[in-house]
């Protein structure tokens, strides 16, 4: 068997079943197998997918084991030549897992791949490539600079951004949202870490493999990634359990500076999760003492671009949930053409939503449409005529 697919679900049963529909046509002509393993989801994910998916191998766990022991349940049985963790929130291209599994073959000294990962308005996400978190380049990140100075060597090494976007990489860190890895590398240096719940075990393992004597690669085949790093960059709890990951990386391969080295990073952990929460209580007290006034928010514009057979259902959805919605009936000569035709339909003063029938168009399409020209407030939704679903970064519409 060429390759096993590997995912971690937890709630998101709709963004799963896209995923998984984006996969089955990613994995045509290919020996493959896909386990989902559910970390004992309340939403049905299971029950929902299972009946829709025969082919794939579902493991309904009664607890949630985090993201490093789920993922370590199924490599266990996996058959594959190579192990292509995946995040739930994704969507694939009909060729990213050919080429990624054909740059695997080309580069025998690869241990593991990441490719371009996109956000829903089309920019390319930062953590796509990233370096190993040394204590120099943790500081930097931490303080700032790599943010300041994202071109240099030196500072900007979290998020390697001096490295070419459109030509395949030597990176240190690949991301657990889409990591091709060769399954007798993962044999010879072991699994994911399990003492990390939620963050930091692609480092770890990312840091492994270039320690067993093997390289990392980007590779600039693009995926969409509907949450990505940032989503809650802001949150007491995201920099909580992110720092606190970090520490856990650091005592592992930084034991002789253990001490120095916990000090500086406990310290980053308090102070952070300070001013986040400091900064969240002081909008919800500005917010009930009314030293900003309210501001009501508008509602978002949707752009459904549809084949003539998805036509009705786009329109009774919109229309049973008030969207503000226009439409254009296409065909597939139409659909080459309507990059140029977006800016005439769009208010740049609103937040729209480009939402395209997955009957219509491929998905390599969809992500190329939006990748070729990123927009300001306009991001990518989907309608899958199979399941009568809209999805959006936001929202789930049916």
């Amino acid at each position: 068997m060429k390759i096993s697919v590997i995912i971690v679900n937890y709630n998101v049963k709709f963004y799963l079943e896209q995923c998984l529909q984006s996969l089955r046509c990613a994995l045509k002509g290919i020996d493959s197998e896909v386990y989902v393993v559910d970390n004992h989801s309340r939403d049905g994910s299971v029950e929902y997918l299972r009946k829709r998916f025969r082919e794939m191998k579902f493991v309904a766990s009664n607890h949630n084991l985090g993201f490093a022991r789920a993922n370590n349940l199924a490599i266990k049985r996996s058959k594959g030549e190579y192990v292509l963790l995946l995040n739930p929130d994704t969507i694939v291209g009909e060729d990213s897992i050919r080429k990624s599994l054909a740059f695997m073959e080309e580069h025998p000294q690869a241990g593991g791949l990441g490719v371009k990962m996109l956000k829903c308005d089309g920019n390319k996400a930062m953590e796509s490539r990233r370096g190993l978190p040394s204590p120099l380049t943790a500081f930097y990140k931490m303080c700032g600079l790599c943010a300041r100075y994202p071109k240099s060597r030196r500072f900007g090494k979290y998020y390697m951004s001096y490295l070419s976007w459109e030509k395949p990489e030597k990176i240190e860190v690949i991301s657990g949202a889409y990591c091709l890895l060769r399954h007798s590398v993962l044999d010879e240096i072991g699994l994911l870490d399990e003492d990390f719940f939620m963050y930091g075990e692609d480092i770890d393992l990312s840091y492994r493999i270039l320690k067993g004597g093997y390289e990392n690669w980007y590779l600039p085949v693009s995926i969409l990634h509907y949450k990505g790093e940032s989503t809650h960059k802001s949150s007491y709890r995201y920099v909580h359990v992110f720092y606190e990951a970090m520490l856990i990386f650091f005592r592992k391969h930084y034991r002789h500076l253990s001490f120095w080295l916990s000090l500086p990073i406990k310290f980053a952990i308090y102070i952070k999760a300070l001013f986040a929460l400091v900064n969240m209580v002081a909008k919800r007290i500005s917010k009930l003492l009314g030293f900003f006034p309210y501001k009501r928010k508008k509602e978002a514009d949707y752009l459904f671009l549809c084949a003539k057979e998805s036509m009705k259902t786009c329109r009774r959805i919109a229309d049973n949930k008030g969207l503000s919605a226009s439409y254009m009936e296409l065909d597939e000569t139409d659909k080459m053409h309507i990059g140029g035709q977006l800016d005439s339909r769009i208010n740049p003063s609103v937040n729209t939503y480009v939402v395209c029938d997955t009957s219509l168009y491929k998905y390599s399409e969809i992500l190329q449409l939006f990748e070729n020209k990123p927009r300001k407030n306009v991001s990518m939704g989907t309608f899958s005529p199979k399941s009568h679903i809209v999805i959006t970064e936001k929202e789930i519409l049916r």
